[in-house]
């Protein structure tokens, strides 16, 4: 789901017999999008009167039109049942390309005019989408054309309407040379989404926004069940991590809310359109899908939308067919999940050959909460082909392993052969195999030290180092461990070479040195040239140019570890970076400078700007005032705040509120704000909180991310009470929770903060890893 809204009014002139009439006079694009929602569904003729020039669309095909004089009268078909939510209507100058899917389904692309092209990859994914669904749900489409267009201002990623999806631009068009990498695979999950709610959310419509979750958590778990379809190389199930991990760190808070949070009012959806819906969500359907087995889960899928089709449903009709199909009480397992919110971490111990478990609720604050869940614990000994799995419905429980370590032992002369200084490395216990729960897992001391002779051995999983360096950044942020463990397991990864591992290794290097800031500023020089070191490896191997035939996560790792040189100060990075820059200002065509690497040259120019040295932002501003792509403004947009001189990200965020930005690229200039820019940036939201609120306060979204980029940027009680006074009487409904989420997540580093600062041996043990090469 994304932004509701009008996007350029038009004058609705009458509406008779469910017949909705709009008349248009300027030439500008318009986009109407029905807000609110019913509890019922009805059917929808609309009737458009436009300039004659003009495209109108809306969810149905063209039924007849008139023109007299310069204004023609558009009259589509009737729509099936369906919500008011997904009633939609755009009127403007657009080119299309089209495509028919192999039931006969005609799909268009509409683009600005001139970039029709632009739209042919998209194009091509929603057809592919499309006849994925339909098999999938044994459901054909439900209606007889689909719809996508590219719209110019628009808050949200894009929006399901029903047979006319409207999105961003960037989220539409594709261009070879200037899109990267992450942003075209960024597209096509974008793309399978909004199809997907086609089944669930369209064809079947949650009951009331209560259950919105069944609308994102699904259309997010299919969306990548799709792109793994049509690109099996990007181990898009790998990648999905990322967003379980999105879920993790909201639902750690004690600001979260359940996946089902009571919605009084349509208004307030947008509080909750956020990281529980859609990741919380979709991770527990994969959760439920690994317990239940894939044939089961999709035979059961397709019996709800079968059953619910033209109708609403609520999660308990969901759970209902699951049980009936699969013979298990889904609902009583996974009500816990749904019903309350956070979630469990798994604590691990082992004795003699019993594994012990005890689950208690993981909270960032270090907070105790009395709530238990139906937990799936899945683990291996010593080797994937030695598994089990069990439910862990108690707070404790335990598991008798001696057979599996017997079976170990019969395998161990092998082992010894390739490990004869790690002889007892293969019973390493691996609980939450491929992080396919929604858990924590914290091991004992043991245990921890065993798994990861296991991980250097190159025994695990890409899924299992990346839950394993998950799960111990988060326990060290909550105080549960220290930061010297984490720095000594982080070591472990010097040589890694996977993209996704990589991805939450650069991750935790950024959130370690924006913390260190705070609690040992002296050694945060030292710091980064630890996590440079880490990460020279994998930044050799890759270089700059791309490699003819390279894989798509090649290119992924390339722009993600020069984009971290970048912002850690890399010299020889810093160098190369601003040698290719200016060879791109020079020649907007030079290929020194890929889509991929560009951001990275960004950076290193806005590293190196101040007050004094404005050249290379004066000439970055020119490249985004120049381009006519979509594609160069975001680059542009979301490097330049990242400037450690506080004037010029003044001027960056003064420069965010003019004309020449959009209202909804406010969110990549704001993402991007550098540690050192967080004072300024919260003395500039205060004095313009007025005009700010005027400017964005009529779209949640936008005022939600402002919110959150820059309190989050702080790390102490005081500046948390500040902000807390601040907002006291400013508050509004529309972003409530977000700005108690976000004082939150300042509170939790304050107490990090301080944890760090009485570790007694950290300070000789980050002057050790500085020097290791």
């Amino acid at each position: 789901m994304g932004h509701m809204g009008v996007a350029q009014r038009g004058r609705i002139s009458r509406i008779i017999n469910d017949t909705l009439m709009i008349c248009f006079k300027e030439k500008k694009i318009f986009l109407l999008i029905c807000y609110e929602r019913n509890r019922h569904q009805a059917t929808f003729k609309i009737t458009l009167d436009v300039p004659s020039d003009l495209t109108a669309l809306s969810n149905m095909p063209i039924a007849d039109e008139n023109l007299e004089g310069n204004i023609r009268t558009v009259y589509f078909e009737e729509s099936p049942i369906m919500s008011t939510y997904l009633v939609a209507v755009v009127v403007g100058a657009f080119d299309y390309i089209e495509e028919m899917t192999a039931d006969g389904i005609k799909v268009r692309a509409y683009c600005p005019v001139g970039k029709s092209d632009k739209g042919k990859f998209a194009l091509d994914v929603a057809v592919k989408s499309l006849d994925i669904f339909a098999k999938y749900f044994s459901t054909p489409f439900p209606l007889p054309k689909l719809d996508m267009v590219a719209i110019p201002e628009f808050a949200g990623g894009a929006m399901e309407n029903h047979g006319l999806i409207t999105y961003r631009e960037n989220d539409l068009l594709y261009d070879e040379l200037l899109s990267s990498t992450a942003r075209k695979q960024r597209l096509v999950i974008v793309v399978s989404h909004e199809v997907a709610h086609h089944w669930f959310g369209n064809l079947v419509t949650m009951e009331w926004w209560t259950h919105l979750w069944l609308n994102e958590g699904f259309a997010t778990w299919v969306s990548y069940m799709a792109t793994d379809i049509i690109f099996p190389e990007w181990k898009i199930w790998t990648q999905f991590l990322k967003q379980t991990t999105y879920g993790l760190r909201v639902d750690a808070l004690e600001q979260s809310h359940p996946i089902e949070v009571e919605v009084h009012h349509a208004r307030s959806i947008l509080e909750v359109a956020d990281d529980i819906s859609y990741n919380k969500g979709s991770a527990v359907i994969r959760m439920l899908q690994g317990y239940l087995g894939d044939r089961m889960f999709q035979k059961s899928l397709s019996s709800y939308i079968k059953r619910y089709a033209g109708k609403n449903a609520k999660t308990e009709d969901l759970w209902s067919i699951l049980s009936e199909e699969s013979g298990v009480q889904v609902n009583s397992m996974m009500e816990a999940w749904t019903k309350q919110k956070g979630y469990p971490v798994i604590s691990v111990k082992s004795r003699d050959n019993i594994l012990e478990f005890e689950q208690s609720q993981f909270l960032s604050s270090g907070s105790h909460e009395d709530r238990l869940w139906t937990v799936p614990i899945t683990l291996s000994i010593g080797s994937y082909d030695r598994h089990k799995t069990l439910p862990l419905e108690t707070r404790f429980g335990e598991l008798d392993i001696s057979e599996l370590v017997r079976s170990a032992d019969e395998n161990s002369s092998s082992f010894k052969e390739k490990n004869e200084d790690n002889c007892d490395e293969h019973l390493w216990v691996k609980v939450n195999i491929d992080q396919s729960g929604f858990y924590r897992v914290e091991y004992e001391d043991k245990l921890a030290a065993r798994l990861r002779k296991a991980m250097e051995g190159n025994y695990l999983s890409e899924m299992d180092k990346f839950g394993i360096l998950d799960d111990a950044f988060a326990l060290c942020m909550a105080c549960k461990q220290s930061l010297s463990l984490l720095l000594s397991l982080m070591d472990a990864y010097r040589k890694e070479l996977d993209f996704v591992v990589l991805s939450k290794l650069v991750d935790v290097c950024y959130k370690v040195v924006q913390i260190s800031g705070d609690a040992i500023p002296d050694l945060v020089n030292e710091l980064k040239q630890f996590f440079m070191n880490l990460l020279l490896f994998s930044s050799e191997k890759s270089g700059w140019e791309s490699i003819s035939g390279e894989s798509h996560l090649s290119a992924l790792l390339r722009g993600e570890v020069l984009v971290a040189l970048s912002t850690f100060g890399h010299d020889n990075t810093h160098k190369e970076a601003i040698r290719r820059f200016q060879a791109f200002v020079d020649d907007r065509n030079t290929p020194l400078l890929s889509a991929d690497t560009k951001r990275a040259a960004y950076i290193a120019v806005m590293m190196n700007t101040s007050t004094t040295n404005r050249n290379g932002f004066q000439s970055l501003l020119n490249v985004y005032k120049e381009a006519n792509t979509v594609q160069e403004k975001e680059r542009v947009l979301c490097s330049i705040a990242s400037c450690p001189d506080p004037d010029i990200v003044l001027e960056v965020l003064n420069f965010m509120l003019c004309d020449e930005v959009r209202d909804q690229d406010a969110t990549y200039v704001l993402a991007g704000i550098s540690s050192k820019g967080g004072e300024v940036a919260w003395r500039w939201l205060k004095e313009n909180w007025e005009l700010i609120s005027t400017k964005y306060g009529g779209d949640g979204m936008l005022i939600q991310h402002l919110i959150r980029d820059v309190i989050t940027l702080f790390c102490s009680n005081e500046k948390a009470d500040e902000i807390e006074a601040f907002f006291e009487s400013r508050k509004r409904p529309s972003f409530d929770m977000n700005l108690r989420q976000s004082i939150e997540q300042v509170r939790i580093k304050a107490r990090w903060v301080e944890n760090i600062r009485r570790e007694q041996s950290l300070r000789d043990q980050i002057k050790h890893l500085a020097r290791k090469k």
